[in-house]
Formats: structure tokens, sequence, C-alpha cells
């Protein structure tokens, strides 16, 4: 009954949880889609000029936090230039900002490209922060659409510690280095840039162009390419002169692979994944032969480990999560009254605030899915407590204990009849063929009996 129990709670968690995982999922598919319409409606005046023989421009759309997926997406969109003979790359970003690594080496990958990479930095409203101050610095050409922003690309720790270690001070130091490399080659400011860096400063469109940030102001993508036509920039072949007349511009769209990849690597969906992989997992364990709850677990908790590659993961955070749901099982196993599934929530939700190692808003798991998740795993937890007390006082109905307080009849030869069989009876009092008796205990192949009346 207790497995039946268990069976029943988790079945429910998972059905929750899954609902959750489809629904951001959905969402951010969704989301990205709309994106990528609205994008190929601003091209479509430009495409309807396509002649046979014009320059490429590539045009990839950046829109979110910067990690490992976008760095693989720029890696893949220089190649295909390059093997194309682009006359240009344009990445329309809107970042809060990213992970270190994958900006490195996004940096490097623009850096070393022999088709140039303009960062336009766009729509209306859009900002480049954090991560996205570097790549702009990197890229050969910067642009920004009206009211839109850049800054802020303090270093901060993972716990949200200012920079006054001497760890966290080398950091800073090797970031500014960074930037002001790249300041440098591109002859943009590099003083400005390393305010940005030490005292997270941000400026407006208006304010970067005066001050060397960026090189152009564009209102959209036929203004920008006019205005870049026939400007010089370095790449590693040498000069290269812009030509751009009446240029054709190719959306690179964002593949369904990308897309899988760029969901599940969020931290939000990487916590669902890693809840429902543990409970998986550890259901298969308490449960040999259930086999779902164990393949689902596995692909779960796969997914979930890819994602925390992606992701700056701290590992006492996995350590609490992993403690919970033990606790979780040992509620169901041990009676403690409740103090253990207490220390389960609590250990829950200290891991779901503590698994992402980072302070930006927007690359933290989300509170109120910590929360969702916390409240869902109690309320399923004290039904399921609920199932295994009311299973232990149930009265057996199969097997020999199932047959006390059972009505028998009393046959010939010490014999009582219950449940289909004849059974051998013994009793401190007289027996009558023919009278009903209460069977009272079950001794080996024996039964104890007493008459009903006494």
């Amino acid at each position: 009954m207790r497995r039946k129990a268990f069976l029943i709670f988790f079945s429910f968690l998972l059905l929750v949880s899954v609902a959750l995982l489809v629904l951001q999922t959905v969402r951010a598919i969704a989301d990205d889609r709309l994106k990528t319409e609205d994008t190929i409606l601003d091209l479509d005046t430009l495409m309807q000029k396509a002649r046979v023989i014009r320059p490429l421009v590539y045009n990839m759309v950046v829109d979110g936090a910067i990690g490992t997926v976008t760095d693989d997406r720029m890696g893949e969109i220089i190649e295909l230039a390059e093997e194309n003979g682009a006359e240009l790359i344009v990445v329309t970003l809107d970042t809060p900002g990213g992970f270190s690594k994958p900006t490195w080496t996004i940096c490097k990958k623009i850096l070393n490209s022999y088709v140039p990479v303009c960062v336009y930095i766009a729509p209306a409203g859009a900002r480049a922060g954090s991560a996205g101050v570097y790549i702009t610095y990197a890229s050969h050409f910067a642009a920004m659409a009206p009211s839109t922003n850049i800054g802020a690309a303090h270093p901060v720790g993972g716990a949200g510690e200012k920079v006054d270690s001497v760890m966290n001070e080398k950091v800073t130091n090797d970031a500014v280095a960074q930037i002001r490399a790249a300041a440098e080659k591109r002859g943009r400011n590099a003083e400005w840039a390393e305010k940005a860096v030490r005292q997270s400063v941000s400026i407006t469109n208006n304010e970067a162009l005066e001050l060397k940030v960026i090189d152009i102001i564009a209102e959209n993508m036929d203004d920008l390419l006019t205005q870049l036509n026939g400007r010089i920039t370095d790449i590693p072949s040498g000069k290269k002169t812009m030509d751009l007349v009446d240029a054709r511009v190719e959306l690179v769209k964002t593949t369904f692979k990308h897309r899988f990849l760029e969901v599940i690597t969020s931290p939000d969906i990487a916590f669902i994944l890693f809840s429902i992989g543990g409970l998986g997992i550890v259901l298969e364990l308490y449960n040999p032969g259930a086999i779902f709850p164990g393949v689902i677990g596995a692909i779960s908790l796969i997914l979930a480990f890819y994602a925390f590659q992606t992701l700056p993961i701290n590992y006492a955070g996995v350590a609490l999560i992993l403690l919970a749901l033990i606790l979780f099982i040992a509620e169901i196993k041990i009676v403690s009254h409740g103090l253990l599934a207490v220390g389960g929530i609590i250990s829950f939700v200290l891991g779901g605030l503590m698994l992402v190692d980072t302070v930006d808003p927007g690359m933290r798991i989300s509170l109120s899915l910590i929360i969702t998740m916390a409240v869902l795993v109690s309320l399923t937890l004290l039904v399921v407590v609920y199932l295994v007390v009311k299973a232990a006082k149930r009265q057996p109905f199969i097997g020999e204990e199932g047959l006390v307080g059972k009505i028998a009849e009393v046959r010939k030869g010490g014999f009582v009849y219950v449940d289909g069989a004849l059974w051998k009876a013994e009793s401190s009092e007289e027996l009558t063929e023919g009278s009903k008796v209460t069977v009272i205990a079950v001794n080996k192949l024996k039964l104890k009996v007493k008459n009903i009346n006494t």
C-alpha cells in the first residue's frame, strides 16, 4: 500500500511538473516565433528589392541572455557567411547580459571573423547590458536604434558580493583588459568601457554616439546598411571596404534545435527537469520494475545536466535538492510526524534559490516557480502520508490476517466454513454444527473462533 500511495504521489507531481515544463516550453517558443516574425516584417522591404547578384548580408536576432546556445549560433553564422562570401553579419541585439565563458568565446569568434560583424542594438527599448557590452566592443561596427541603452558591465561574484576580494579584483582587471583591448582595436572609447566594467555605468544611444562607444544611430535595417556602406574595417586578411548598395538581407532563423536548447538551458526549465529527474530515479530505486518513472527520470536528468554545463551551477544547491528528495522518501517510510517533510521542503526551496550561481534576475530561477513547486510537493506529500497512515490502519482483507473478524459457519469434524474454504477450528467454547462463529485469530492453519452471542 505504501508503494501504491507513493506512485500516486509521484504521478500527480510528475503530471503537474510536466505541465509546467510544457507551458514554459510552448511560451518560450511562441515568443521566439513572434520576435522572428516581427524581424521578417521589418526586412520585407529590403527582400522585395532582390536582384540576381547583390551583396549578401546575414541577420541574426539575439533576444535574451547570452549563453552557450548563442555561442553556437554565432559560430554557425560566421561559418555560413564565410562559406557564402557574405559582405556583412548584422547581430540584432537585445540582452540583459549573460555568462562569462560563452561571452568571451563569442568575442573571440567576432575578432577573428573574415566577415565583418555589426552589432545593432535594436529595436527601440532594447539594451546591451553586461555581456552585451563586451560583444558590442568586439564587433567591427556598433550601432544602436533610438531609445536604446548600453552599459552596466561590472562583474559580480556568484553570491552578489561587490568586487572587493583579491580573486574578484583579478576577475575585474581581466575583464577591463579584454574590453580595453577590443576598444583599441576598433577605435572606440576605452575609458568609458573601463567605467562600464568598474562602475556599472550605462548610457543612452545619443550619449554612446557622442562618446564614440558606437559608430552609428540607425532607425532601421535599411538606414543601418546605408550608413555602413563605404566604411572601412579590419579583418584578419587586411582592410575591407563595405559594399552594401542594394544589399540582400537574409534572416538566419533560429532552428528548432536551438529553440529547444534555449528552452531547456533556461534556469527555470533546468530546475523543473532536475526535480522530475530526481523523483523519477528515486521512485525507480524504491520500486524496481516500475520502468516509466525510471525512463522519464533518466531523460530529465540528462537534459538537466546538459543545461547545468551551460549555467553557472552552485553544487551546494544541487546537494540540497537531492537531500530534499531523500527526506521526502524517508517521510513516507518513517514516522516522523512531519519533521522530515518540513526539512525536505526547506531544503528544496534553499536548493532552488542557490542552484544558479548568479545575481542577474533574468538568469536566476524564478522565485514564483520555486514556491509553486514547493507548494505542490507539500500538498501531494500530505496526501500520500494520509494514504499511508490510512492503509496502515485498514483491516487486511486478503491472506490469513484478512480472516480475522469474519463470520464462519461451523461444520462437522471441528471445521468451519469461511470465504469458500474449510478451516480447522479451535475454541474454548462448545461449537454447534450449523451455528455462526467469529474468527478472532489465526494460528498457522487453524482458526481460533468464538460464538457470536458470547
